[in-house]
């Protein structure tokens, strides 16, 4: 590409602002072991529909929503193809899960699904892709325009350790016990397009940032950046796709509400935001992302450039309350009450390392995991 040509990046407006998509990635296990096991392929030839699409490793199962207005058509659509999803794999002895890693196992065992651009994929990155055995959930939120899609992209990095810590579900890595309340996210730095993104001023700047990667051979196209928040310009949408998959459907929702009332508020309130904010730096952005890894809700994040903190569960209670008039008029308020339960009782992480302490069993976490898939919600002790 000639460096004076710019290839302009045309954002497809989205039919409905901040409308709802919701990606989940599954656990394909084998029903007696519990074990993960190469065959989604034939939970996709049973269940015969476009909810359900293959993904990097045989033994992932992609979930994947219509467009939807809010999280009550989520909801229905995520129990209908779930229940499916579970009613197939048992006909076929199989199990479903939904942590953000398997704690028992080796990403070393797993198969990768053949095709073209899989294999593009492995042959650049080599051995770190291969290690990202790894489930998480990808929501997105429809966009009118790049430039809008630039300010909430901006407004979403002030709040990725607060999802991403009310997501944590992996605190095992290859049968052992991390300390990190979620280990996924560690799988992904390591790539060279992936975890947290360039950040820009204006649409104007994500395409010239497109343009200069695409010319320097970092990347081949959109597809190939795996950012914690990204612009999705050809379906309209601000993706985030930090988070750990939640061990529930509760959970998952509960998440997305948080998410969907966050950008109702910021509809209302973007020149108040930008007025009343000094805007952060990148490195307590990612400052704060770490201390979300490791801590999860115990964290104490920076909240401004002096570098003032807050413990996180505090400053997500606190905004529970600012949002709770929003989830009143939206009919949010039951996904809001998994949220304040997580808050008091615990992350999926904090589930399963009491398993573990009173069991010293990985194999009791794992079965602890697939019941609260099974049943939708979260099992405290």
């Amino acid at each position: 590409m000639p460096e004076n040509h710019l290839i302009e990046l045309p954002f497809t407006s989205s039919q409905q602002r901040l409308s709802l998509g919701v990606e989940l990635e599954l656990q394909v296990l084998d029903q007696q072991t519990l074990q993960l096991t190469p065959r989604a392929a034939e939970i996709l030839q049973q269940a015969n529909s476009t909810t359900f699409t293959e993904e990097f490793f045989q033994s992932t199962l992609e979930v994947v929503t219509g467009v939807c207005a809010n999280v009550q058509a989520v909801e229905k659509d995520l129990t209908t193809a779930l229940a499916h999803a579970r009613q197939v794999s048992a006909g076929l002895g199989l199990a479903l899960s939904s942590t953000g890693t398997h704690p028992l196992a080796d990403y070393r065992d797993r198969l990768i699904t053949p095709s073209p651009r899989y294999n593009e994929l492995i042959d650049r990155n080599q051995w770190l892709i291969r290690r990202m055995a790894v489930y998480g959930m990808h929501v997105h939120l429809g966009m009118t325009s790049g430039e809008e899609c630039i300010r909430y992209n901006y407004f979403f990095m002030s709040f990725l350790p607060h999802i991403l810590a009310l997501s944590a579900s992996s605190p095992f890595w290859q049968g052992m016990y991390t300390g990190l309340s979620s280990c996924r996210p560690t799988t992904y730095e390591a790539m060279p397009t992936a975890g947290m993104p360039y950040l820009v001023g204006n649409w104007s700047e994500f395409e010239k940032l497109y343009n200069f990667l695409l010319r320097s051979k970092a990347i081949q196209s959109m597809k190939d950046l795996w950012w914690d928040v990204r612009p999705s310009p050809k379906l309209g949408t601000l993706e985030l796709r930090f988070c750990d998959e939640p061990a529930s459907l509760a959970e998952a929702l509960g998440i997305v509400a948080f998410i969907h009332l966050l950008a109702h508020w910021f509809h209302e309130h973007q020149e108040e935001w930008v007025s009343a904010r000094t805007p952060l730096k990148h490195w307590i952005f990612r400052e704060n992302k770490w201390r979300a890894i490791r801590y999860g809700l115990d964290a104490e994040v920076v909240v401004t450039r002096n570098g003032k903190t807050k413990l996180l569960r505090k400053d997500i209670a606190d905004w529970l309350k600012t949002l709770r008039p929003y989830a009143a008029k939206m009919g949010y308020e039951k996904y809001l009450s998994v949220i304040d339960d997580v808050l008091k009782r615990g992350t999926s992480s904090a589930r399963q390392h009491d398993v573990f302490v009173k069991s010293n069993d990985l194999g009791a976490v794992t079965r602890h995991n697939v019941q609260e898939f099974v049943t939708g919600v979260p099992q405290w002790s």
